[in-house]
């Protein structure tokens, strides 16, 4: 005999099936039953945020660090509107996340009537029609028994091809409607058409569903071997589509195997350790003048899995690796066609079957003598032009960031996990960081909003079971966010939030100073953003925390056992906000207003013109 439930309790029932073990949330009473189901189901555990955003961003880096799906859980009007920042985030870095939000009752659902009223039900807002052009899917059930296809479809959608986001609407009387599982008309894999035919698509997966990725490709790799064979300067690039696709260890065995320059693209550094024989950098318009050399001369470049968006090749996009025959593999056609971008050779692939493809391919394959003498070149610049030099690391106080950089990553655990904001913490982080084997760092890289870091902290330190994680912050990104500190109070995590005290919104500051010099305003306290004293804060809290200005206070016996110690910890470390990011692209001012940017081999501060053409290869 068949069980009676409720929708809301067949929601989480499928979410737990779906591998799901924690749900990010909000209460509220536009979702009532959904949380109460939520709460309920004996293997989901319910994580609670102070701020919808929070969740949604908690949420994306729980499936980034365990490759687990993740629910989302928020009530309707605010509760949808505060979660879209954290799943656009999602969206544009093909992060999995299902959330699932409540609406008014249908009885007062405007969708429902033709008057143009800008509300009917109490706090109702058309979140669906909001959320569709950041998610892969997103819907309304009003039909109580079309719950499963729903289900059904957004799970699928959510982590098949380029993941992402996918969002179901459930009225609250349609969440708490008893239902009969068995009897619930589903949907089938198969069934593409059905799925097509859907409304819910955004254009994206429509276009993914029309036109799935190639399982054969024979022809393409053979065209690819004998123009790496040809080469006599060829880069291999990886993005973070690598660690997408499971594909990690067969990432490290191919360029074992090829023996070429690799280069990692922004936000996926971490695919590569920076001790690995074939690491020559990483390239962009904040990355590092070795990294840009070794693409910019090359003859032959090979992006896997890597969206090269404008940080990666800068707004003069048509000097990117100008001399270089290009081949790029993706798992979503529009990447390669798009309007930035010039690819020979365009691979429309998941590199969860590329990679293993090729390096069947490559079996006998054994680089010739052209390809290591230019590796041996690219290591030289890498040598040659470190992002931490002599003149940063100095006993100054206070502490440069750069140098405090190369601190923190120098004391990190082989297994660590950092997670950084926006603003200075990632770009100088990623810079300056040095990574081991088995160590994470990243950021929201698409959305790329301050006050990602802390919430994405919490995300990540429970999707590896509460083991600790350092959160790198900014003091004018962890402002955005700086309620969830007492998440990591209430639920005792131990997360280390570690400030950098630059005063305020160091990007914005150096962007003004560059083109605004008569007119800064808003960046830090002296014109208009106050901070708090975040050590009196967070003692406030109840958060164990200390304030360093120099290399011996952060090395200091006290601050060891901050990071050491059991729970949350907070470091706030005084940094010089005269150190601007170095070396980053440059853009000049034209008389006409108009931007110019030089070729990303070209980056500030600028080297003698002798030296840059040094650096620039002949044919």
């Amino acid at each position: 005999m068949s069980r009676s439930l409720r929708v809301a309790d067949y929601i989480a029932q499928r979410c737990a099936e779906a591998g799901a073990r924690h749900v990010f949330l909000v209460t509220g009473g536009g979702a009532m039953h959904l949380n109460d189901a939520f709460g309920r189901h004996p293997q989901l555990t319910p994580v609670c945020f102070h701020h919808e955003q929070a969740a949604a961003m908690a949420a994306e880096a729980h499936y980034r660090t365990a490759r687990r799906l993740a629910v989302l859980n928020v009530t309707t009007g605010p509760g949808g509107v505060n979660a879209l920042n954290g799943v656009y985030g999602a969206y544009v870095d093909s992060i999995a996340m299902l959330v699932v939000s409540g609406q008014v009752k249908r009885e007062t659902y405007l969708r429902n009537f033709p008057q143009p009223l800008r509300q009917l039900g109490d706090q109702e807002v058309d979140i669906v029609s909001m959320a569709r052009p950041v998610c892969k899917y997103a819907t309304t059930l009003q039909d109580p028994q079309a719950v499963r296809q729903v289900m059904d479809r957004a799970l699928f959608l959510a982590t098949s091809g380029r993941p992402g986001p996918v969002w179901i609407d459930v009225p609250v009387d349609v969440q708490s409607t008893q239902i009969d599982p068995e009897q619930l008309p589903g949907w089938n894999e198969d069934d593409r058409q059905a799925l097509l035919d859907d409304p819910g698509l955004c254009p994206n997966t429509r276009a993914w569903l029309a036109q799935p990725p190639r399982r054969q490709f024979a022809a393409e790799l053979e065209t690819l071997t004998a123009a790496l064979a040809a080469a006599r300067r060829p880069v291999l690039m990886a993005g973070t589509g690598v660690r997408l696709a499971g594909m990690q260890e067969a990432f490290i065995a191919l360029c074992d195997k090829l023996g070429v320059p690799v280069v990692t693209g922004w936000n996926a550094h971490d695919s590569l350790t920076d001790d690995h024989p074939a690491y020559a950098g990483r390239p962009g318009t904040v990355g590092d003048r070795a990294g840009n050399f070794a693409v910019q001369n090359a003859d032959l470049l090979i992006v896997l899995g890597c969206r090269l968006n404008i940080r990666q090749v800068s707004y003069n996009w048509r000097s990117f690796a100008a001399s270089a025959r290009k081949f790029m593999v993706d798992i979503d056609a529009a990447e390669l066609d798009k309007p930035t971008l010039s690819i020979e050779h365009k691979i429309h692939a998941d590199l969860a079957d590329f990679i293993p493809a090729w390096l069947a391919r490559l079996e006998a394959y054994a680089p010739p003598a052209a390809h290591t003498d230019y590796l041996r070149w690219c290591r030289e610049r890498v040598a040659r032009y470190p992002v931490v030099d002599a003149t940063q690391r100095t006993s100054d106080r206070p502490l440069n960031p750069y140098h405090f950089i190369e601190l923190l990553f120098a004391g990190l655990d082989r297994n660590a996990v950092v997670v950084t904001g926006n603003g200075s913490a990632c770009v100088m982080g990623f810079q300056a960081a040095r990574l081991q084997a088995g160590q994470r760092l990243f950021t929201n890289s698409g959305d790329a909003s301050m006050g990602y870091d802390l919430p994405a902290a919490i995300g990540a330190c429970i999707a590896r079971d509460r083991q600790p994680v350092i959160c790198l912050a900014g003091d004018g990104s962890l402002m955005m966010n700086l309620q969830e500190l007492q998440t990591l109070v209430g639920y005792r995590l131990p997360v280390k939030v570690i400030v950098l005290n630059n005063a305020g919104y160091h990007s914005i500051r150096q962007t003004q100073a560059a083109y605004f010099q008569d007119n800064m305003f808003g960046i830090g306290p002296d014109d208009g953003v106050s901070l708090p004293d975040f050590v009196a804060l967070a003692g406030a809290l109840g958060i164990p925390a200390r304030r360093v200005d120099s290399a011996d206070s952060w090395q200091a016996a006290e601050t060891s056992a901050l990071l050491a110690g059991p729970g949350p910890a907070l470091i706030e470390v005084v940094v010089d906000p005269a150190q601007a990011f170095s070396p980053k692209l440059a853009s000049r001012k034209l008389p006409d207003g108009s931007m110019s940017t030089p070729a990303l081999d070209d980056m500030s501060p600028f080297l003698e013109r002798a030296e840059l053409a040094a650096n620039r290869l002949d044919g």
